[in-house]
């Protein structure tokens, strides 16, 4: 169908993704199926769906990221898709933990297939979706982030527009030769912004680096 939405249905359970595959209507094509955080990533980047249905936790997260979603997100961040948590989960926690790595909305299990299939198509379209009781969460959660956001204006505009780019490059887990063929640098120019920036962000590492951009939402 030329007009269908393409979607990845990420979870562990291999009866869920089959029953989740059948309940959703027709104007949604299943492109891809993935049981744990390496396989997600490479199935995303495979496909290159719209959106990504996943659950929150997975095999294969570690650190921040143990429960195994908010790691998918953060790994295929460059895809372009948009990323839809479908959870049994209704933990505060786990809600704000895939919001902010950069999911587009949160609905639980026991939504519909027609359910679904409509968050699909918004989620697709731009919007945020979340089951009734789960909109607190993220407001609550949210609300402070104002204040972050305006923190984290303040420490971008340490960095010169280049100093930037060179950043979100690296904080998506660009190697060094790969950021310098992106930006039409030399690698040694690359090695000396990333000094800078972490100098002025008072960083020590890439990963810290990393840690730094997802909090603000800036990957």
């Amino acid at each position: 169908m030329a007009d269908s939405i393409r979607v990845v249905i990420v979870d562990d359970h291999s009866i869920f993704r089959s029953g989740l595959r059948a309940d959703l209507d027709a104007s949604v094509a299943v492109v891809g199926e993935a049981a744990d955080v390496p396989s997600a990533v490479a199935v995303i980047a495979a496909t290159r769906p719209d959106v990504v249905l996943l659950d929150v936790h997975l095999p294969g997260g570690d650190g921040e990221d143990a429960g195994g979603g908010a790691a998918v997100i953060r790994g295929a961040a460059a895809s372009g898709a948009r990323f839809l948590a479908l959870s049994v989960s209704d933990a505060a926690a786990d809600v704000v933990r895939v919001i902010r790595a950069g999911a587009r909305g949160y609905i639980t299990k026991g939504s519909s297939g027609a359910e679904v299939s409509r968050a699909v198509h918004a989620v697709a379209d731009g919007d945020a979706v979340f089951s009734p009781r789960l909109a607190g969460f993220v407001l609550d959660a949210f609300g402070a982030v104002a204040g972050e956001t305006a923190t984290a204006t303040d420490e971008l505009d340490r960095l010169s527009a280049r100093e930037q780019e060179v950043m979100r490059l690296i904080a998506r887990g660009y190697a060094y030769k790969e950021v310098a063929a992106e930006l039409f640098i030399s690698i040694k120019t690359v090695e000396t912004h990333v000094s800078s920036v972490l100098r002025k962000l008072q960083l020590s590492s890439r990963h810290e680096l990393t840690a730094w951009a997802s909090e603000r939402r800036l990957l």
